[in-house]
């Protein structure tokens, strides 16, 4: 018997005005706070702008080329095996990749502090794109845990499959 229901997926996201781009339309709605896309949108957008200025190249690429970057493809997750709690090394998947490679680098821009919320998310797009900065770093670190716990992963067999 499964703990939990299954999570649906809910209407698919519309790519946004300016690139026709998917994952940068999610990526506006995870910067929105408090339902003010319109204040999200100009912040992604002037970011990108900033991006495209520093390296003169399509900001669409550049940006697709840092979230590859920062998107985890291991990460390890709790599993409560005969009383004991292990970190078991497991393979992270598309939608979560992408889901937490977007967070970290708008939380690790959040972190950032005295200059507007633009330049800041300009600056860990460029940093990420450069293979360094605070979202690459934790992604470093999540890759480094599961490799320090590689003797559990054959606990990862009881790991629920989950099928979209």
């Amino acid at each position: 018997m499964p703990r939990k229901s299954r999570a649906y997926k809910r209407h698919p996201v519309e790519p946004d005005s300016r690139f026709n781009n998917v994952k940068v339309a999610k990526f506006i709605n995870y910067v929105m706070e408090r339902g003010k896309k319109s204040v999200a949108e100009k912040i992604v957008y002037q970011a990108l702008d900033q991006v495209k200025e520093k390296l003169k190249s399509e900001p669409r690429q550049i940006f697709e080329a840092a979230l590859k970057n920062v998107s985890p493809v291991l990460e390890v997750k709790g599993r409560r095996v005969g009383g004991a709690n292990y970190q078991v090394p497991v393979e992270v998947f598309e939608p979560r990749k992408t889901t937490l490679g977007m967070r970290w680098l708008i939380g690790a821009a959040r972190r950032k502090k005295g200059k507007p919320m633009s330049i800041k998310l300009a600056e860990e797009i460029l940093d990420a794109y450069n293979k360094q900065g605070a979202a690459y770093k934790k992604r470093e670190d999540t890759h480094r845990m599961a490799e320090a716990n590689k003797a559990f992963a054959h606990f990862a067999r009881f790991t629920r499959r989950r099928k979209f």
